[in-house]
């Protein structure tokens, strides 16, 4: 089995980083997607309120 230096070789950009080859790619993929999915729920529950009045 090749190492992971290896397998780094021919990648680049962000694939270098977000992969599926390498450990660290996997565990970077992993950790984004549940960094966003954490900013996403703290920005819905954070967002200001919406004030419907009802006037008639």
């Amino acid at each position: 089995m090749a190492s992971s230096n290896d397998a780094e070789h021919g990648l680049t950009g962000l694939s270098k980083y977000f992969n599926s080859v390498t450990e660290r790619g996997r565990a970077n993929v992993a950790l984004s997607s549940i960094g966003g999915m954490i900013a996403l729920g703290l920005y819905f529950y954070l967002k200001p309120k919406s004030k419907k009045t009802d006037e008639k």
